[in-house]
C-alpha cells in the first residue's frame, strides 16, 4: 500500500512541480554550468545500490594542483539557497516513482560506509530508504552519527502510516523554518568513520 501512494503522489508532484523544476534546472545551468543534476550512487533496501538525483549544489572549481576545492568553497549562494529549502532535493521524485526511495525512511548515505556499519546499524536498510525520515525530522545534520542510527533504527521498528504523515507534516516545518541544514563547522555533516569514533 506504501508502495501504491509513494508512486501516486510522486505523479501528482512531478506534474504539480514541474515548472518550479524547469525553473532551478535553468538558473542552475545558467550560475554553475552542466551537468544541472547530480547523480550519485547510494545503498537502497537490503544495501542494492541505485543512482539518486539531485540538483547540483556545488561547482567543479579545483585550486591551483588541479583538485577540488573543499566544499564549502565550492559552494555558491544558489546552492546554499538550494540546500536550505531542501529544492535540490525536487529531483529524488523519479527515484520514488522508480521504486528505489520511499518518501519516508532512513535517508540514503555512501556506499562507503556499508562496511564501517555494525550489525545493529546495518538495520536501516531493512526498509526502502527515503526522501525524509524520523532522523530528518529530529535534527537532521545537526545531530550526530551514532544519534542519527538510532532515530533511523526506531523508524524501522516503529514505522506506520501515522509516523509517515507526521514526519511530512514535520518535514514541512524543517524546510520553513530551515533548521538543521549542517553540522557546525561542516556544509552538510561530518564523514562517517565508523562505529568506534564520532
Amino acid at each position: 500500500m506504501k508502495r501504491f501512494f509513494d508512486r501516486v503522489f510522486a505523479v501528482v508532484l512531478l506534474l504539480a512541480l514541474c515548472p518550479l523544476m524547469l525553473t532551478v534546472a535553468l538558473v542552475a545551468r545558467i550560475r554553475m554550468g552542466s551537468p544541472v543534476l547530480f547523480r550519485q550512487q547510494r545503498p537502497g533496501y537490503k544495501g542494492d545500490p541505485f543512482f539518486v538525483y539531485k540538483f547540483r549544489t556545488m561547482t567543479d572549481e579545483c585550486g591551483i594542483d588541479g583538485d577540488l576545492l573543499s566544499d564549502d568553497q565550492r559552494l555558491p549562494r544558489f546552492g546554499k539557497f538550494l540546500r536550505k529549502t531542501s529544492l535540490d532535493e525536487l529531483p529524488q521524485l523519479i527515484n520514488v516513482l522508480k521504486g528505489d526511495l520511499s518518501f519516508v525512511g532512513p535517508r540514503p548515505l555512501l556506499m562507503e560506509y556499508l562496511p564501517l556499519y555494525s550489525v545493529e546499524q546495518m538495520r536501516r536498510h531493512d526498509v526502502t530508504p527515503g526522501i525524509t525520515g524520523w532522523a530528518q525530522v529530529n535534527g537532521r545534520n545537526a545531530i550526530s552519527w551514532d544519534e542519527k542510527f538510532k532515530l533511523d533504527l526506531w523508524y524501522v521498528d516503529h514505522r506506520s502510516l501515522t509516523i509517515d504523515l507526521k514526519v511530512l507534516w514535520m518535514t514541512g516545518m524543517k524546510i520553513f523554518k530551515r533548521d538543521g541544514v549542517s553540522a557546525e563547522g561542516h556544509v552538510t555533516m561530518p564523514r562517517f568513520t565508523g562505529t568506534n569514533e564520532e
